[in-house]
């Protein structure tokens, strides 16, 4: 779904990048709230996380392909806030980088992709949290709809600014119902992936996943025969683990995704390249600013065997985005500490 430059005019995308840099400004301030010692680098691993699997085109239907948009993934393992700028890194790194997604239509894509899918999905994901069980499991059931739900939002927000700045005369009815119906597809997809991430993540540190906080069991022990809440020390193995081992398989899988397995992703156009190209809303579709990048079009420019040159582009996009990601997290992250250390006062003031 990333909007390249021209299917937007230029006052609904300058619109869109005041609001994209007043959320991005908003996160950055609720990222402090979200973020702690051992959840600033899982942050910067998911944005690297959503790169690797948003290069993974699923097929869906009628010639038509559809990839992660991460934003329910985010938002349930990071926070909302923290899932708002997670995404908004992948995007910036897609645009300027590979030029996949126009850098005029930034604040389209960041609007669409990064904030309405967040927004909606932990809206969604907390609501349902609250009548299901206090169970672990509760958790991925949650996240499975709330991401379901996030991708046919997304594709409503784009056929609605579509409706107030497309640039080209096509029916707006025919792009609500092409975008919306083949996303609805894509959406299962994506509750897929994120389902399958979020319950392979609390699995072994459900300490770590935001949407799991509060819901964590206490340990039981059995003293004189009933069973009492264990000490606060006493905690589940999984939760004492080091977080360590958890960041370097993320970081392991997120290459080989991008490095390898994307080889093999479906070369179908994507639910919105379809749209556009079945519609007529690409007729003026504008020139990429970084099309001549040496990662453009995710490969390396200069080497001549695809899968070489896919794989390479792939690892470099993760390790920039991570590094990126952590970057940025552990800057907010020193922020808050700096800001909530104690001040010392003068005696006899």
């Amino acid at each position: 779904m990333h909007v390249p430059d021209g299917f937007i005019n230029a006052p609904v995308s300058a619109v869109t990048g005041v609001v994209a840099a007043g959320a991005i400004a908003v996160s950055l301030r609720g990222a402090r709230r979200e973020l702690d010692e051992r959840t600033a680098p899982l942050a910067g691993l998911v944005a690297a996380f959503i790169f690797a699997v948003q290069m993974l085109n699923f097929p869906v239907a009628a010639g038509t392909s559809g990839h992660l948009l991460g934003g329910a993934l985010a938002a349930v393992l990071v926070g909302p806030f923290t899932g708002v700028l997670c995404v908004s890194v992948v995007l910036l790194m897609q645009g300027i980088l590979f030029a996949d997604g126009g850098l005029t239509a930034l604040g389209v894509n960041i609007t669409d992709m990064a904030i309405v899918t967040t927004v909606v999905s932990y809206a969604f994901f907390r609501g349902l949290v609250k009548v299901l069980p206090r169970k672990r499991r509760s958790v991925t059931v949650a996240s499975f709809v709330a991401a379901l739900l996030s991708v046919p939002a997304a594709a409503l927000a784009f056929t609605f600014l579509y409706a107030i700045g497309g640039t080209t005369d096509v029916a707006i009815s025919k792009v609500a119902t092409a975008m919306i119906g083949v996303h609805v597809l894509i959406g299962v997809g994506e509750a897929a992936i994120t389902a399958l991430t979020v319950g392979a993540v609390i699995a072994v540190r459900p300490d770590l996943v935001y949407g799991a906080r509060g819901l964590q069991q206490r340990l039981k022990l059995r003293v004189n025969g009933e069973l009492v809440d264990a000490p606060t020390a006493a905690a589940p193995v999984a939760a004492r683990s080091s977080h360590r081992k958890l960041w370097i398989t993320g970081l392991v899988t997120s290459l080989v995704l991008a490095g390898f397995v994307s080889f093999y992703a479906s070369a179908s156009p994507d639910g919105l390249e379809k749209v556009a190209k079945d519609k007529g809303i690409d007729a003026r579709t504008g020139k990429h600013a970084t099309e001549d990048s040496p990662l453009a079009g995710y490969g390396v420019k200069d080497v001549s065997d695809a899968r070489v040159s896919g794989g390479l582009a792939g690892v470099i996009g993760v390790g920039v985005t991570v590094v990126a990601g952590t970057g940025v997290f552990w800057t907010v992250r020193r922020r808050r500490t700096s800001d909530s250390s104690p001040v010392s006062v003068p005696e006899g003031v």
